[in-house]
């Protein structure tokens, strides 16, 4: 017969001084010192990814007990959401406060797996905050949502380096969480949860009020 494990009512994690001290409180700016704010965060097995308000990603490998930093080019802005994804390749998808949404094609020393990082934008489509992000489990498919209600789907071909966006879905409040499995993407705004059916296009709404 097999043991009933013993509920544990309370437990102990020690602070992650290790990430924490690798990441800087305050940066030089010209003349100016400017605090930075850590805005957004994803981990699985393998990584930690932390946003910053200076438009910088921390990205801590666990296994090689490594931070390395990516970047936006050009307007320093504050990342609003990461997502990380495992799956033949190891990627991290970013979005800002402006709309941006770049994806990196991390480094591997697997053999037969990437050997150059790699940087993917979508551009032109979201021109407010981001604030969600989801993956296909293979990395072929992100949807991207905003606070303005925008939903944008990437088509990303990373054999060839391409990636093709497109606006599939505008819903009249701020988008609050997407997550995506078997052509199906869950939605939920402000004010409702839907299914966005991606092969047909159709849109169900899960219950029957609206979110107060």
């Amino acid at each position: 017969m097999a043991s009933v494990a013993s509920s544990v009512t309370f437990k102990e994690f020690c602070p992650l001084y290790y990430l924490l001290n690798a990441i800087p409180t305050k940066v030089q700016k010209g003349f100016r010192s400017i605090v930075v704010y850590l805005t957004a965060l994803d981990t699985n097995g393998d990584y930690i990814a932390v946003g910053s308000s200076i438009g910088m990603l921390y990205l801590y490998c666990r296994h090689l007990n490594q931070m390395k930093k990516y970047n936006f080019e050009g307007k320093c802005e504050s990342i609003t959401f990461v997502k990380l994804l495992s799956c033949f390749d190891d990627l991290v998808a970013v979005g800002t406060a402006s709309g941006r949404v770049a994806v990196f094609q991390l480094v591997s020393s697997l053999p037969g797996r990437n050997k150059q990082l790699r940087r993917f934008d979508v551009a032109g489509i979201h021109r407010s905050s981001i604030t969600a992000l989801a993956w296909s489990p293979n990395g072929m498919k992100l949807f991207s949502g905003d606070d303005k209600g925008k939903i944008v789907y990437s088509a990303l071909d990373l054999d060839h380096g391409v990636c093709n966006s497109s606006l599939v879905l505008e819903e009249p409040s701020s988008i609050v969480q997407l997550d995506y499995n078997q052509k199906v993407l869950l939605v939920s705004t402000l004010q409702r949860t839907v299914l966005f059916y991606t092969e047909e296009k159709s849109v169900k709404q899960v219950g029957t009020q609206p979110r107060k």
